[in-house]
């Protein structure tokens, strides 16, 4: 894959980089690879910093309501300061590192809608900074968090949208300034249950921490609930998923509270017990068992786990 472009903030005449990726399909904790490849101009010019910027859209919540943009999520120099003289070639070669919270943004070869993510290369010369164009790369999931999305479409689900919302889940720790919710609407038996259910990922090293949004059906328990958990990655391969959650999704249908909450709010713990079999998904919803999964959370403490960060940083 080769992204040309010429830096027309420098003038007419002034070097040309071409980003070349080795690696155009990664994973969350993976990295890039690839080369700058840098073509000297009509001078010569000197180089004070060559950087590459991982990019993504993000949802900024407004007073008057949302709006998106695009926010650098990590950067890191790959050259500091040299001359490329007049007409000459010049290589530099790359790794990156990915960070473990990277969205994702294409499963099985097929792009997420709503998603976009990408490399930006930042070229400074004498003063002036040339960031280039977004360069779309394609963020695959994990296995362990591919296991649980593919656990949805075998309940029936299918994938409705992806997107990132710019702020912190409460409780959760967390690097990124921003969140991905995966959505997925039921077309199967749990039509009548949920509207729509959306998944957060936030992975590291160890494993995924996992929250589940469930949008309940109007009538008498109608609301949102929320199930939390935190898993290893090597335990996500010895859990039943599809069991796990159809066990959760059907308990809404009997232990909802129709907006209003009552017993633990299990948003506000964290909970590791993503290696105990045990009760899972269905009993923490039915009784507020401590299982896979940390809690189940209705009505307005759902606000509380989704708070917005007012601090932006980046290109926020």
């Amino acid at each position: 894959m080769v992204f040309k472009r010429m830096l027309g903030a420098l003038g007419v005449g002034a070097p040309t980089v071409d980003t070349v990726l080795s690696t155009p399909r990664t994973q969350p904790g993976g990295t890039l690879e690839g080369e700058v490849r840098l073509k000297g101009g009509d001078f010569d010019a000197d180089i004070e910093h060559i950087t590459l910027g991982l990019v993504a859209r993000v949802e900024i919540e407004h007073g008057d309501g949302e709006s998106a943009g695009l926010g650098e999520f990590a950067r890191a120099q790959v050259s500091g300061p040299f001359t490329l003289r007049k007409g000459e070639d010049r290589v530099i070669t790359f790794t990156i590192p990915v960070p473990w919270e990277t969205p994702i943004s294409e499963i099985g070869g097929q792009p997420l809608a709503g998603m976009a993510v990408g490399v930006r290369t930042e070229l400074a010369i004498a003063k002036a900074v040339d960031k280039g164009d977004l360069d779309m790369i394609a963020v695959e999931p994990l296995p362990s968090q591919l296991r649980i999305l593919e656990s949805f479409l075998g309940l029936g689900f299918q994938f409705k949208s992806a997107d990132l919302e710019a702020g912190h889940l409460y409780g959760v720790r967390q690097e990124l300034p921003f969140y991905q919710e995966i959505e997925f609407y039921p077309v199967g038996e749990y039509a009548g249950v949920v509207r729509e259910v959306e998944v957060t990922f936030v992975a590291d090293p160890a494993g995924l921490e996992v929250v589940l949004e469930a949008d309940k059906r109007a009538g008498r328990y109608s609301g949102d609930a929320i199930g939390r958990f935190t898993i290893s990655h090597e335990d996500t391969v010895r859990t039943d998923w599809p069991g796990e959650i159809g066990r959760w999704l059907s308990g809404l249908t009997q232990h909802g509270h129709g907006g209003h909450h009552s017993g633990h709010h299990g948003g506000h713990h964290h909970y590791d017990h993503g290696h105990h079999g045990g009760s899972g998904l269905g009993a923490v919803a039915a009784a507020g068992a401590m299982g896979v999964v940390g809690g189940l959370v209705a009505g307005e403490v759902v606000e509380e786990i989704f708070e917005g960060d007012e601090e932006e940083g980046g290109d926020w």
